[in-house]
């Protein structure tokens, strides 16, 4: 679900889910009211927030489900999360990965990342990115010229769409990159090229990877059971 854009918010969290197995054997309606209050706590932040959800069921053993959430503070993260550990889901499941980041513009290129940009692809993929310590040590203008060659292949690649965030002292990792296309295929053969850039020597670790299917959150969730969730009629229906 995707709130109003007009004010810029710098942070995004990306909250990975893992159902416990014996949520699944619950009753039918205890599990339709533990739906509904996650689903009501992410409603509530996504009222005046970017929130976009997605799914992970088939396509990794140790994750669910997915929301990427944008916030104008990290109290306001923080805040949202407090809240959506309040809801019953949420009680029985993990956190497996969790990646915080900023927006930032990129010292190589003129790509206006600061803004809340919304993926709108049908795959999203992500994955934490280290670079070594050595690419550190280079000139400032050398690390340059290599990024352009790697630049230049992204660009070869116009139906996949690059999100990156900066997370240096604020996460394990240092980026977190995401890309949103229609098409897997072109995004893996992307990947493949960028294996063979001159930068890609000073990559010291880009995974865990994730492969997510972009989703409503109600059909995500329904996702992790099988079960459709109906919502309770109001008082005046």
């Amino acid at each position: 679900m995707a709130g109003p854009r007009h004010f810029v918010s710098h942070f995004v969290k990306y909250s990975f889910f893992k159902a416990d197995t014996a949520w699944r054997r619950l009753p039918e309606d205890e599990r339709a009211r533990h739906k509904r209050e996650f689903l009501a706590a992410c409603e509530d932040f996504g009222a005046d927030h970017l929130l976009q959800s997605f799914s992970l069921v088939g396509t990794r053993a140790d994750a669910d489900l997915m929301l990427v959430a944008e916030a104008e503070n990290l109290d306001r993260i923080h805040e949202f999360h407090v809240v959506l550990g309040q809801a019953g889901l949420a009680r029985w499941a993990t956190q497996p990965y969790s990646f915080l980041g900023l927006r930032k513009s990129s010292e190589y290129s003129d790509e206006q990342r600061l803004v809340p940009r919304p993926f709108t692809g049908r795959y999203l993929f992500v994955y934490p990115f280290v670079k070594t310590r050595a690419w550190y040590a280079l000139p400032a203008d050398e690390r340059w010229r290599i990024m352009q060659g790697h630049i230049r292949v992204g660009r070869e690649y116009p139906q996949v769409d690059n999100h990156t965030t900066y997370c240096f002292g604020l996460d394990d990792q240092e980026f977190v990159v995401a890309f949103d296309t229609d098409d897997v295929g072109a995004f893996l053969d992307l990947v493949q090229r960028l294996r063979t850039t001159e930068a890609s020597a000073y990559t010291l670790r880009d995974t865990p990877s994730f492969t997510c299917i972009a989703a409503s959150l109600g059909r995500a969730l329904d996702a992790l059971d099988g079960t459709a969730l109906t919502l309770e009629p109001t008082a005046a229906s």
